[in-house]
């Protein structure tokens, strides 16, 4: 069970990467569309589990995470001097497809609406 102050760290950890990914010249992340879906911190605050999402796909997500992962220690410390954290998580980076599925979904969502729109106009 997830204590309120891991959920606090958690979201300060998210919103510090997704502000030093940015800030990346490495040409595997800088250019994607990336977003970091959630953080999973442990709960002695050890390790923190970092889901990327890039809205082309999962292959896009995986070339991004290399990148992360080469520059896993200028993140960490990055987000250790911002956050001032006493002890700074060390970071492991994985690939997230769920934005290539919400993708999906709203398609479909957005076909089915159209197709009972079709059948609305006929009825009348």
């Amino acid at each position: 069970m997830a204590s309120y102050k891991t959920d606090r760290v958690s979201e300060d950890i998210k919103r510090e990467i997704v502000a030093i990914i940015r800030e990346l010249k490495d040409p595997r992340v800088a250019d994607k569309m990336l977003t970091v879906v959630r953080v999973d911190v442990s709960g002695d605050a050890s390790f923190a589990k970092v889901y990327v999402s890039a809205l082309e796909g999962i292959e896009t997500a995986k070339t991004a995470v290399k990148g992360l992962v080469s520059a896993t220690g200028y993140i960490r410390r990055e987000v250790g001097q911002r956050l001032h954290l006493r002890k700074t998580p060390e970071l492991r980076f994985i690939a997230d497809d769920s934005i290539e599925k919400g993708m999906e979904i709203l398609k479909k969502l957005d076909t089915f609406a159209t197709e009972k729109d079709g059948e609305n106009t006929d009825d009348n």
